[in-house]
């Protein structure tokens, strides 16, 4: 009696590899009809090598946050930058400047030595400085000063939104500090309250130091800078044009100083 289903078995196994390969691997077309893809392949499938985290992190290796599926498209446009941080800028602050002269930006940099989230998140300076300058990106390093705080998710996170409110709709992007040892939080702290592709996480990036151990050396920070350029296309929730500038460093349009005797 098998002999008699021999070729109807054939026929359904045949059809079943058939629409395996259409939901798992894509269209195919037969006489003028495309077969589409079904949701299969996203629940047999692994996500694409290139998805990435919210914190950047590749997603073989992230812990934790929502994958972007897919990147977004640069915007080209000239953009007016601002800059904030703590005394990292020093370093950050010139290569930054270099990328804003080779495709056409402005930036403007406000360095607050010695300054955390805490010294933005309860004072008006941020608010400030984009009623002045009218910027339409915001880059931020931050976190350096907080690297070993007791609890800082219950001290801190409130400052953080309460700078990711201040700065509303305008796209931006958190630069997390250079690690020099392993923090009480602050990584995290920053990844769970900002948006989704407006945080790159340098912990875990090998840096050149200066004397005083935590700071990386000039060349070492134009690295930095580079890293941060080069996972904006793929990784940024909102990628601006940063091509790899001709000059090392150059100088921002205006730099802003402020000490540590105007900490709250």
């Amino acid at each position: 009696m098998f002999k008699n289903y021999r070729g109807l078995w054939c026929i359904l196994a045949v059809a079943l590899l058939v629409f395996l390969g259409v939901s798992l691997w894509g269209p195919i077309r037969v006489g003028g009809y495309e077969l589409k893809q079904s949701a299969m392949a996203d629940a047999l499938l692994p996500p694409a090598a290139d998805t990435v985290t919210a914190t950047g992190a590749s997603a073989k290796t992230a812990s934790a946050g929502t994958a972007l599926k897919k990147a977004v498209e640069t915007d080209t446009a000239a953009k007016t930058i601002l800059f904030i941080g703590d005394s990292m800028l020093e370093g950050l602050g010139p290569r930054m400047a270099a990328y804003a002269r080779q495709n056409g930006h402005t930036v403007y940099q406000v360095m607050w030595y010695s300054s955390h989230s805490k010294a933005w998140g309860s004072t008006d300076k941020l608010r400030t400085y984009i009623r002045q300058l009218h910027p339409d990106y915001i880059f931020i390093c931050l976190g350096a000063n907080e690297l070993f705080v007791t609890n800082i998710k219950e001290k801190r996170a409130q400052y953080v939104r309460n700078m990711v409110r201040d700065i509303g709709d305008i796209p931006f992007v958190w630069i997390g500090p250079p690690n020099w040892k392993p923090d009480t939080g602050i990584n995290e702290l920053i990844a769970e309250n900002v948006p989704m592709g407006m945080y790159f996480k340098s912990d875990g990036m090998t840096f050149k130091r200066s004397k005083d151990g935590a700071h990386p050396t000039r060349e070492s920070a134009i690295e930095w800078m580079d890293s941060v350029a080069r996972w904006m296309p793929k990784h940024s929730a909102h990628p601006i044009r940063m091509s790899v500038p001709e000059m090392l460093t150059a100088r921002p349009k205006k730099i802003y100083v402020h000490q540590p005797s105007e900490i709250p």
